[in-house]
């Protein structure tokens, strides 16, 4: 169309705004595709919300389960996705801290409104998280927070990895019949669920076994001077300290315990699974014990072909929480896959109906509280190496 100097100024300026308003529509036309996945990638992808520890206090905690959790990702869109879409992983930073977690698992829900929801590490923080998940019906699976409480919030709530009471159970065992100590002494982190708890369960156990807890010191989490507690716990002569807390202070304490010339066995829970224990902890943690959820020395083939593409991937062995996270990112996808569908009660109650799953970290099956049923491992530092020493099963602890 030609607009040249034969037609009437007012007959430009017509075409000239005509052509600005349609213009102007097609651009919001434009917009509004893209703002609603016009490409079809946006209904091509099962949104999956994870809230993790990137940073603060637990980082290696949180940056390890996503290594986990991405793994499953790729490896679900390498083989076609599923129910014919891609998962697409949207992660938020709790920044270690209970607060950060609700708000960061709000916005994954409201915003961005993800299907499932995978986090945390720290029991406190799922605790602050899961009233949220339970209220809006989206279904939360936790690799590692071992609370009982954390389940107890509802039915949409669940996790993969063992429970405080099974665990302190299984420590107790291990310490009484295992190592023969009858008196022991506790150091725990008194700002901290996990630690309070796992505490309190060891504590039960391993009196029902005919054990005694002589002493009791505490700590709050990000405390790097433990030399008081330890003179206290010294005087009272026990045969082995107990320290349900995280790796960062564990190996502080240990390593300030060598300084006192304290040569007597630590132990600990599954919050020591990190490279960082070692790193801070040096030769000091040589023949210490802990608590974990799997040994690189499992021979099963699930086990072995995961260290292997972890090992691949990331240039390094996977710790306990990469495989937890592993496992629940596994076993909501293959709950996505036998519901048919992501709606909120068709998937919980997929994930309710889980029998033997064979993870990394165990043959999970779901029971009725939404908590996994699985053995659990001791490990000991050997040089400088985590070596297995005993795995419990189920079983055995409740023969106890």
């Amino acid at each position: 169309m030609n607009y040249g100097t034969s037609h009437s100024p007012a007959r430009v300026q017509r075409a000239y705004l005509f052509l600005t308003a349609a213009t102007f529509i097609g651009f919001m036309v434009g917009l509004t595709v893209l703002g609603c996945g016009g490409s079809g990638k946006a209904d091509d992808e099962i949104l999956i919300g994870e809230y993790s520890s990137l940073t603060g206090t637990a980082a290696t905690f949180g940056t390890s389960t996503h290594k986990g959790a991405m793994l499953v990702v790729e490896e679900t869109n390498a083989a076609g996705g599923v129910l014919g879409k891609k998962i697409k992983l949207l992660t938020e930073d709790t920044q270690s801290k209970p607060e950060e977690a609700a708000t960061v698992v709000t916005k994954l829900i409201t915003r961005d409104k993800v299907k499932a929801m995978i986090g945390e590490v720290a029991s406190s923080r799922s605790l602050a998280a899961a009233p949220i998940c339970q209220s809006n019906g989206v279904p939360m699976i936790t690799p590692s927070s071992t609370n009982p409480k954390v389940t107890q919030v509802g039915d949409y709530i669940f996790r993969v990895c063992f429970l405080d009471d099974f665990q302190g159970a299984v420590i107790a065992k291990f310490v009484f019949n295992t190592l023969k100590a009858k008196r022991v002494a506790i150091l725990k982190d008194v700002k901290n669920e996990y630690s309070v708890g796992l505490a309190q369960y060891f504590t039960q156990s391993f009196s029902k076994l005919g054990g005694e807890v002589i002493a009791v010191q505490a700590y709050s989490e990000g405390d790097n001077d433990f030399k008081a507690q330890l003179t206290a716990l010294k005087a009272a002569n026990p045969e082995l300290i107990f320290v349900p807390g995280y790796y960062t202070e564990a190996a502080l304490i240990v390593k300030q315990a060598r300084d006192l010339n304290m040569t007597l066995p630590f132990m600990g829970g599954d919050g020591w699974d990190s490279a960082k224990l070692l790193e801070i902890g040096g030769a000091a943690m040589e023949g210490t014990y802990y608590c974990n959820h799997y040994s690189t020395e499992d021979p099963r083939d699930v086990v072995q072909n995961f260290v292997k593409k972890f090992r691949e991937k990331y240039n390094e062995t996977p710790d306990a929480i990469a495989c937890l996270a592993y496992d629940a990112g596994k076993l909501l996808v293959d709950a996505i896959r036998r519901a048919g569908r992501t709606d909120g009660p068709q998937l919980r109650d997929a994930l309710a109906s889980m029998k033997e799953f064979n993870g990394v970290t165990g043959v999970i099956t779901i029971d009725n509280g939404r908590n996994a049923s699985k053995s659990a491992v001791i490990l000991q530092i050997k040089n400088g190496k985590l070596v297995l020493t005993e795995t419990i099963r189920p079983d055995q602890v409740a023969a106890m």
